[in-house]
Parts: C-alpha cells; sequence; structure tokens
C-alpha cells in the first residue's frame, strides 16, 4: 500500500517548482513569524496575563534568523525526497519495459527456431523433390534420347526428302533422302545458305526454290523437276511449311519431298492421250461436219422457196435437226464434257407447241419406219413460250424415242406433254416417252443410264447400241436442273419421265440493226460449205471474194483494197486458220480488218487464238441467226464507233449481251422513257464501280473488291446488261490473280460501255 506521505510530498514539492523557493520561502517565513505572535496574544488572553513584549521581541528575532535555515533545509528535503521518489518510479517503469522487451525478445526468438526448424524441414523435402526431379529428368531425357533415335531412324529410312532452315535461310537439318538428292552429306549442307552451296542453274536449288519465295513466308506446294546427273528424270512434290514463333515472329521453314515420278509420267501419257483424242475428235468432227453443212444449207434454201404446208414442215424439221446435230456434235462425241460438267446450256424464248410439232414429225417417220403408231398427247396451256434449252431438250427426247423405237416391236409410242402452272409458284414441263416393247429387267433399272451400259437380256443381243444415248441423256436433264426417270415391266413396255423447271417468258422479238454492204473475203476449203455461206452472204446484200487456200487469202488481202470482212476456215490445205490471223495482226495495212472464225470446234479454235485479237467465230454449219448478230455487232453504227475504242474478242454465241427476256418484261411494264432513266443512272455509277474495283486490285483488298464486283452485279442486272452482269459474277466469286488485273478492268470498262451503247440502241428501237 502506498505511503500517504508521498502525496503530500510531491503536492508539496510541486508548490515549491510552483511558487518557487524565495516566495513560498517568504510566504512561510511571515506565515511562521505571524503565528508566533498569534501564539503569544493567544497565550495572553486565556491566561489573563501581559504580554511580554521583551520575550516576543527575542522570539521573533529568533524566528527571524532561525525560520529561513529550517525553510530551505525543508525545501531541500522535500525536493530532493521528490526527486528520489521520480526516480524510483522512472527506475521501475524501465525495468517494467526492460522486461517486456526481454519477453518480446523471447518470444520472437522462440517464432524464429520454429520457423527456421521449419525452413529446414522444407528444405531438406525441396532437396528430396530436386533429386527426384533429377532422376525423372535423366529418365526423361534418355528417353527422349531413345525416341529422337527412333524418329531419326524413322525420318532417315523415309522414301521422302526432310529439311529445315531457320531464321536466316541456314539449313538446320536434314533426312538421308536429302543428302542423297543433295549429293551432299549433312555435315556438309548443315550451316549452310543453300545459295553457297550450289547455283541457281543447279539440279540442286531447283528443290530449294522457296528460297525466293521464302522472303513471304508462306505456305508453298509445287511439283518440282530434278535431273540427276546420269540424266534420269524425277518429280517431287515440294511442300514448305513455315515455322512462327508465340509473337508471330518467323522462325524457320520445313520442307517436305515426295517423288511423284511415276504419277507426273502417268498424268503426261494421260495429257498425251486426252490431246491424240481432241486431234482425232477434231478430225473426225471436221470430216463429219462437211456433209452435214450442205444438209443444213440446202434445207435452208428449201424453206426459202415455196412449199406445200406438209413439205414445208418437213423441210423445217431436216433443217432443225440438221442444225441441232451440228450443235450437240461436240458433246456426244467428246464425252470427257460430261465428265468435267462442261456442258454448255443456253436458255432460249421457245414456242412450246412448234417445238413439240418438230419432235412429233420426227417420231412420226422413225415410227412408219417400222411400222408403229406414234401417239402425241398434250395438256395445259402449250401455246406459250418458254425458258428452254432447245437444243438439248431435243437431244433428249429424240434420243428417248429413239429407244422406244428400237426396242418396240409392234404396237405404238407416245409422247406425252404437260405443262404444269400455279399462281405463285414455278413452272414445271412435264415429258413422257412411252413404249409397248421388251421393257427392262427391275435388276437392271438402276443401271441403265450408266455410260456404255448394255443390257444382258437375250432378247437384246439383236439390238446395235452404244450405251451412252441414256447417260447423256441423264447428264443434259440433270443440267437443265432437271430429272429423269424410269418405269417398266418387261414384256409391257417402259416409260421414260422428263421434269423440267422452266419459266413462261415473253416471244422474242426480232429487231433488224442496219449493217452496210459488205466485202466480205470468205476462205474456205470446202466447195459445200464455201457455196452455202456465200448464198447466205449474198442474200443480205454483201459481196463474197472466195479463197479456199492460205496461200490464195494472202494474195487477195494484199491486192484488194476494200475488204471489210474476212471470214476464216481453222482447216486449209497449206496452212492452218491461225497462221493467216497472225500474218494479218503483223500486218499494220491489215490489223483494222475484223476477224471471224469459222470452225467445228469454236471452243479449240479459241484456245489456238488466245494471244491472236480475233472478233468473233461462229460454228459451222453456220447459224443463221448468229450470222446476222456477229455482222450487227461488228457493223451496226453504235458497235462500230466503239469498236475503234477497243477490239471486241471472240464470241462464241453464248456471250449474250443483253438479257432480252428481262428487257422485254421491263419495256411492257415501265415503258421506255424509265428504262431510258435506268440506264443513265448505271452509266453514271459505272465508273464508281470500275473506280472502287482498280483501286482494291491496287492495294489487293479481296473484300473491298469483291463488294464492289458484287454491287455493280446487281447494278447491271436491273438494267439487263447481261454480259456485264457475269463478268461481274465471275469478278465476286473466282479468286482472282492481281497481277494485271487493272488492265483487265479497264478493258472490261469499255467493253461494259459497248454494251451498255447496245443498250440505249435497244431502247429507242422499241
Amino acid at each position: 500500500m502506498q505511503s500517504p506521505v508521498h502525496p503530500k510530498v510531491k503536492a508539496f514539492a510541486a508548490l515549491i517548482k510552483r511558487w518557487g523557493k524565495f516566495r513560498l520561502g517568504v510566504v512561510l517565513w511571515l506565515s511562521l513569524l505571524a503565528v508566533l505572535v498569534l501564539v503569544h496574544y493567544t497565550y495572553a488572553a486565556l491566561f489573563a496575563v501581559v504580554v511580554d513584549w521583551a520575550m516576543l521581541h527575542a522570539q521573533l528575532i529568533l524566528a527571524m534568523l532561525a525560520s529561513p535555515v529550517v525553510i530551505l533545509i525543508v525545501f531541500y528535503l522535500v525536493l530532493h525526497l521528490d526527486a528520489a521518489l521520480l526516480y524510483l518510479k522512472d527506475s521501475a517503469h524501465q525495468e517494467r519495459l526492460l522486461n517486456q522487451n526481454m519477453q518480446d525478445s523471447i518470444r520472437q526468438l522462440n517464432f524464429e527456431i520454429e520457423e527456421r526448424k521449419k525452413a529446414f524441414q522444407a528444405k531438406r523435402r525441396a532437396v528430396d523433390e530436386l533429386r527426384k526431379e533429377i532422376s525423372e529428368r535423366k529418365k526423361t531425357q534418355q528417353e527422349l534420347e531413345e525416341q529422337s533415335l527412333l524418329i531419326r531412324s524413322i525420318v532417315d529410312s523415309s522414301p521422302d526428302l526432310f529439311y529445315y532452315r531457320d531464321e536466316n535461310g541456314h539449313l538446320a537439318s536434314c533426312n538421308k533422302m536429302f543428302e542423297i538428292i543433295m549429293g551432299k552429306s549433312a555435315q556438309e549442307l548443315i550451316g549452310f545458305h543453300p545459295a553457297e552451296l550450289y547455283t541457281e542453274d543447279s539440279a540442286q536449288a531447283a528443290i530449294l526454290t522457296e528460297y525466293e519465295a521464302a522472303a513471304e513466308h508462306t505456305e508453298l506446294t509445287l511439283d518440282v523437276e530434278f535431273v540427276k546427273p546420269d540424266g534420269q528424270l524425277l518429280w517431287f512434290e515440294m511442300r514448305k511449311v513455315p515455322f512462327y514463333d508465340g509473337q508471330g515472329r518467323y522462325i524457320g521453314l520445313l520442307g517436305f519431298g515426295r517423288d511423284i515420278t511415276s504419277r507426273k509420267l502417268a498424268e503426261q501419257a494421260l495429257e498425251k492421250a486426252y490431246q491424240d483424242k481432241g486431234k482425232f475428235i477434231a478430225t473426225l468432227s471436221h470430216e463429219l461436219r462437211t456433209p452435214l453443212n450442205g444438209i443444213v444449207g440446202l434445207s435452208r434454201r428449201l424453206l426459202d422457196s415455196t412449199l406445200g404446208p406438209e413439205q414445208h414442215s418437213w423441210a423445217n424439221t431436216i433443217f432443225s435437226s440438221a442444225e441441232t446435230l451440228g450443235n450437240i456434235f461436240n458433246d456426244i462425241i467428246d464425252l470427257d464434257k460430261i465428265d468435267r460438267q462442261d456442258l454448255d446450256i443456253v436458255f432460249q424464248s421457245i414456242h412450246i407447241q412448234s417445238f413439240l410439232n418438230d419432235i412429233a414429225n420426227f417420231a412420226e417417220l422413225i415410227c412408219q419406219q417400222k411400222g408403229l403408231s406414234f401417239k402425241m398427247i398434250s395438256q395445259g396451256d402449250l401455246n406459250s413460250y418458254l425458258k428452254l434449252d432447245a437444243t438439248r431438250l431435243r437431244q433428249v427426247l429424240w434420243n428417248l424415242l429413239n429407244n422406244a423405237v428400237k426396242f418396240t416391236a409392234q404396237g405404238q409410242v407416245t409422247l406425252e406433254c404437260m405443262l404444269k402452272t400455279t399462281a405463285a409458284g414455278p413452272v414445271e414441263l412435264l415429258f413422257k416417252v412411252q413404249d409397248t416393247g421388251i421393257g427392262i429387267a427391275s435388276a437392271e433399272q438402276e443401271r441403265i443410264f450408266d455410260m456404255y451400259y448394255k443390257s444382258s437380256d437375250g432378247r437384246r443381243l439383236s439390238i446395235v447400241g452404244s450405251g451412252i444415248g441414256l447417260s447423256v441423256s441423264r447428264a443434259l436433264v440433270e443440267a437443265m436442273g432437271g430429272k429423269v426417270s424410269l418405269t417398266s415391266k418387261p414384256g409391257q413396255g417402259s416409260c421414260f419421265n422428263v421434269q423440267l423447271p422452266t419459266e413462261q417468258v415473253a416471244a422474242p422479238t426480232i429487231s433488224t440493226v442496219s449493217c452496210p454492204e459488205l466485202t466480205v473475203l470468205l476462205i474456205e476449203d470446202v466447195p459445200l460449205n464455201a457455196e452455202i455461206a456465200t448464198a447466205l452472204l449474198e442474200q443480205r446484200g454483201h459481196t463474197v471474194i472466195h479463197a479456199d487456200t492460205g496461200e490464195d487469202a494472202i494474195a487477195l488481202l494484199e491486192t484488194e483494197d476494200d475488204i471489210d470482212l474476212v471470214l476464216l476456215d481453222m482447216q486449209l490445205p497449206d496452212m492452218s486458220g491461225d497462221q493467216i490471223a497472225r500474218y494479218m495482226r503483223s500486218e499494220a495495212h491489215l490489223q483494222s480488218i475484223p476477224i471471224v472464225v469459222l470452225s467445228a470446234n469454236v471452243r479449240k479454235a479459241e484456245e489456238q487464238l488466245t494471244d491472236v485479237q480475233v472478233d468473233g467465230a461462229l460454228a459451222k454449219p453456220i447459224n443463221t441467226n448468229k450470222l446476222d448478230q456477229m455482222l450487227a455487232r461488228l457493223f451496226s453504227p453504235s458497235a462500230l464507233k466503239l469498236q475503234q475504242l477497243s477490239p471486241v474478242k471472240p464470241d462464241n454465241g453464248d456471250n449474250q449481251i443483253l438479257d432480252l427476256a428481262t428487257l422485254h418484261d421491263y419495256m411492257q411494264s415501265l415503258g421506255p422513257e424509265a428504262m431510258k432513266r435506268s440506264a443513265q443512272l448505271f452509266a453514271q455509277l459505272l465508273p464508281g464501280y470500275i473506280n472502287k474495283m482498280i483501286e482494291a486490285a491496287v492495294q489487293q483488298h479481296p473484300q473491298d473488291f469483291k463488294e464492289s464486283a458484287h454491287k455493280l452485279k446487281g447494278a447491271a442486272a436491273s438494267v439487263g446488261l447481261l454480259w456485264v452482269q457475269q463478268q461481274a459474277k465471275k469478278f465476286e466469286q473466282e479468286t482472282m490473280s492481281w497481277h494485271g488485273l487493272e488492265r483487265q478492268l479497264v478493258d472490261y470498262h469499255l467493253k461494259a460501255e459497248q454494251h451498255l451503247a447496245a443498250l440505249y440502241d435497244f431502247i429507242e428501237a422499241n
């Protein structure tokens, strides 16, 4: 328990400090003197005695002298006692702090000891884990080395060559086959750039052709020809694959090469066989068309003469049959077109009833020859015009009718035609060719449309056929978007069903375009062909100069000054047609004369003249409508004016300028003024579309290029510019080569303006 003196001492010490020793001492000295006087007076009053002033003075003097010393001593003792108390208190406090710090240090030391124990244990565990990991890594490394050796053995034993080049183009790895082909060991190859090892004209450099393309860092696959030192020719399919790191930085190139020599040799043999077949077919087609031209030309002249209705119908059937036969020679003989799905389908506006009358005339004739009856059944409004390919459809129906007659010994053949129309749905044309013949077994009905298929039925052995008719017919029907099916029972006959989607269109209009009288040089070696072509041209008021050899043709070109057009046969006895065309284009005074090629195989002729500018191509036998269209295109005032700006490329008749059906529909519904405004708007938009396509081609932005082509395609379709629309569609869908594309677009722009002028002419004429 704390002593009560301490507070009094501390209070008195605090009073001394507050008042000061002198002030408090004076107050205490005066207070002591006052107390002494008060005690004397109090004593005298209590005991009734007289105050002894002498004693009082002596006491006061003594008190005055002694009290300051006492007060000072008391002050000294109190202050030292207070200081001692403070020191003791501070010492106790310091001792408590020291004890607390010692306890904290002990606890921290214990904690550190525990942590060090844990760290030591963790270190021991880490060392154990590290030892375990080192052991596993050694094991993994050993396995990787074994796998690497295995993979290396596999790569080295591979018949394909393999190599790797780093980002600097230096060879970093290769296999044994690569060493054999390169003629050097891996030690001689690795670490070197191919240019340091081989010259550019060496056989080995051909394997490493990517060091021109490697800068582009693009995946590459190409066939490479390699000549061994002993002269043996090898072919390798080289595939180059670039490698990139996580940041997209190019780090190397991996090359694979596979020996494809046997495949290449087979391809070359196949190509040679294909070319030989093409030459054979071209010669055969030419020989077959020579008599066919006579049939077409003479039947055409017969139609122009005075004939009775029945005779005119027969003559028209002869003409249509011969003309159709000429159009399908290439597809029937050259069956590879069907394999490549390269059939040309040309839809036109066809009067279906007239078309059926020609088919019926043909069917009646072949049925009469065999003593069969023919029946024609029609359903629906057939006195209308439909969008059809008459040539292909006629070929299909004639094939089916021929087969029906061929396999029918007695009875009749029926051709049924039905036109199905709905208010809002599509139009469908249905044909049924039914016979009362021997029929087809159910096991053979699925194979009857196969190429070269012939029935194994003994009843058919006496019937001769090529086995391609039904296969060609099915390909033609499918190419026109339809389908063909069969129902048959042995002994009861067969029924072939043809379904074709179509649409009703307006009747075609025959528009005459003014064409001046021309002087035409006809270069044709077959007299019959020359006579028919001359008659056709002279009927149209033109003057014809005939040359039957290339030498005569060149002589006439040099001596005649007023030749306006050259009709050029591709096969002449002394030289080919392309030689004459090249000669004309090499002579300055003959370059402006238009050249129209005459050929039984228009596509082959165009391939021969890809680098020679000719102005058109006509298939033999000459189609009068296509001849008139060709002359109108070349020599009508608007076409002649624009022809001087840009030569017209060959046209085989498929590249129709205008969509006549759409334009007739628009003219009837909108009127010529609205059509003219639409054409004028297209003329304003055309340069913008072309400029955007050229800009996208220059910057090589395929998306912008295709978008502009898509817009141009839609705009051209809206005004009936069929060719412009089709070319824009090709630009949109096909993968274009940027090289030379700007020039193509400039030519396309000029050609589009030509066709736009033809559109204006059409609007004015209607």
